[in-house]
C-alpha cells in the first residue's frame, strides 16, 4: 500500500510514477474519496467536540432545571447526528481502504520504461546459450519421459497441470529441494516450514488480494492454497514491531505452489513449463529501508549462485515498468536456457517491495535513535522453482544414449550420476 501522504501532497509525482507501470489506475477518484473521508472525520470530531462540552455544561446545571432539560434535548439531536456521521465515516473510511489497495506500487527510479515483456533489458548473460547441442529434444519428447513424469494420470486424479513424479522423476525433484535448501542455509538463511493456505488479510498484505483473486484456488472458508511461499513467509511478522538490531533478517521455505494462471495450448505450456502445482524454495528478507536495494543484489545473487554450481546458462533480465509487478518496486528475473525448445525459461523473480507490502502488513522496527516505528522493506525471490530448472537440466544435459548427466553439485543428493528413462 502506498503512503497516503505521499499521494496527498505530490499527487502529479505519483500520477507519473504510476504512468511507468502502464495500468489503468484513477488516482482523481482515490484522492475524491480521501477528501470525503477526512471531511467526514472533521465533522465527526467537530460533534464529538460539542457532546463533550455539552456534557460540561450539564455538569455545572441544577438536575430538573429547564437549562438542564434544554441541555439534554440537545445532546440527544447531537448524538443522533454523531452516531449518524459515524456510520457514514465507517463507510467513506472502507472505500478509501479499498481504493488504497487497488493502488499499485510505484517503480523504482531505475526501472526502465518499456510496456512488454519485449521492453526488458538484459541485465547480465552468463554461460554459453549458443554453443551446439546436438542431441537435445524438447523435455517432453525424450523417449521415456512419461515414465518418470506421468501427466496423463495426473490428469485422471486432479486434472491438466498436476503431474505425478515417479521413481527417479520423484528422487530428482527431491535432490533439487534439497539442494537449494542446503545451499540457502549456507547463505545465510533461517528454513521455515510454512502453513500452505493462508487467510484472506495474508494474501492481502502481500498484494495477492485484490490483484489476483482468479489466479488463487480457493476454499469455502475462505483459505487459499499459497502461489508462493512469499505469502505466508511475509506475515510471518505481521502486525509486528522488531528490533532495529536484528535487521536484516532472512528465511527461505520450501512450498508447493497452487496456480490457475497454467495455459492449455502451445509448446509454451508443454511438459514443465507451466504447471497448476509446483514445488519451489523461496527466500525472503526483511531489511533497512536504507540497506534495501543493497539487499536484493544480493539476494539475487544467492539466487544466481544455485544457477552456476547446476551449470547452467542463464541471463537475468531488469523488467521494465509495465512488467514489473502489481506489488514490486524493482524486479529482476532470471532465466535458463532450454537447449531443447531453444528458448529462456523463467526460473525465478527476484523483487523489492519497499515498504508497500509492510504498510498493508504493519511489520515494522523500532528505530534505535528515536524509539519509533517505522516500516520495514520486504525482498523476495525464488531459489529455486524446480519445474523449469530440472526441464533445462533433462535438454542440456541430454546425452546421446538417452540419458541425463547430473550435476556434480547434484549427485551428492540424487546419489547417482546419470538419470535413466529405460
Amino acid at each position: 500500500m502506498l503512503d497516503p501522504k505521499l499521494i496527498r501532497e505530490t499527487p502529479d509525482l505519483v500520477r507519473a510514477a504510476l504512468a511507468k507501470k502502464h495500468l489503468k489506475v484513477d488516482l482523481d477518484a482515490v484522492l475524491a474519496v480521501d477528501a470525503a473521508w477526512r471531511a467526514q472525520l472533521q465533522e465527526v470530531e467537530q460533534l464529538r467536540s460539542t457532546q463533550k462540552a455539552a456534557n460540561t455544561a450539564m455538569a455545572a446545571l441544577p438536575k430538573g432545571s429547564p437549562e438542564f432539560i434544554a441541555k439534554v434535548q440537545e445532546m440527544k439531536a447531537v448524538s443522533a447526528q454523531a452516531k449518524e456521521r459515524e456510520t457514514q465515516l465507517k463507510e467513506t473510511e472502507e472505500k478509501f481502504r479499498q481504493a488504497m489497495l487497488s493502488l499499485p506500487n510505484l517503480p523504482h527510479a531505475s526501472v526502465p520504461e518499456g510496456r512488454t515483456p519485449e521492453d526488458n533489458v538484459v541485465f547480465s548473460l552468463h554461460g554459453s546459450h549458443d554453443e551446439p547441442k546436438p542431441h537435445a529434444l524438447p523435455h517432453w519428447e525424450i523417449p521415456g519421459f512419461e515414465k518418470l513424469f506421468d501427466f496423463a494420470r495426473g490428469a485422471k486424479v486432479t486434472g491438466a497441470g498436476f503431474p505425478f513424479y515417479v521413481g527417479d522423476g520423484a528422487r530428482i525433484v527431491r535432490a533439487l529441494l534439497h539442494f537449494f535448501l542446503d545451499e540457502n542455509a549456507k547463505a545465510g538463511y533461517t528454513e521455515v516450514s510454512p502453513p500452505i493456505f493462508v487467510n484472506a488479510e495474508s494474501a492481502t498484505a502481500t498484494g495477492q488480494l485484490p490483484d489476483k483473486e482468479g489466479q488463487m484456488y480457493e476454499t469455502s472458508d475462505p483459505l487459499y492454497a499459497v502461489p508462493t511461499a512469499e505469502v505466508p513467509l511475509t506475515n510471518f511478522f505481521r502486525d509486528e514491531i522488531v528490533e532495529e538490531s536484528a535487521l536484516p533478517i532472512y528465511r527461505c521455505a520450501y512450498t508447493p505452489c497452487f496456480r490457475r494462471e497454467a495455459g492449455s495450448y502451445g509448446k509454451d505450456v508443454r511438459g514443465l513449463n507451466r504447471l497448476h502445482q509446483f514445488d519451489k524454495v523461496e527466500l525472503l528478507k526483511w531489511v533497512h529501508p536504507s540497506t534495501s536495494y543493497d539487499e536484493l543484489d544480493k539476494l539475487r545473487g544467492d539466487a544466481e549462485r544455485l544457477l552456476q554450481k547446476l551449470g547452467l546458462s542463464y541471463r537475468v533480465l531488469l523488467m521494465c515498468g509495465g512488467d514489473v509487478g502489481f506489488a514490486q518496486a524493482k524486479k529482476y528475473d532470471l532465466e535458463v536456457w532450454s537447449a531443447g525448445q531453444k528458448r529462456w525459461l523463467e526460473v525465478s523473480s527476484c523483487s523489492n517491495f519497499e515498504a508497500f507490502q509492510a504498510r498493508r502488513a504493519q511489520i515494522r522496527f523500532r528505530a534505535k535513535e528515536n524509539g519509533k516505528p517505522e516500516l520495514v522493506h520486504t525482498i523476495n525471490g525464488s531459489a529455486l522453482a524446480v519445474p523449469r530448472v530440472l526441464a533445462a537440466l533433462l535438454e542440456n544435459n541430454l546425452q546421446p544414449d538417452g540419458r541425463v548427466k547430473i550435476p556434480a553439485a547434484l549427485v551428492p543428493y540424487f546419489g547417482k550420476e546419470y538419470l535413466s528413462f529405460a
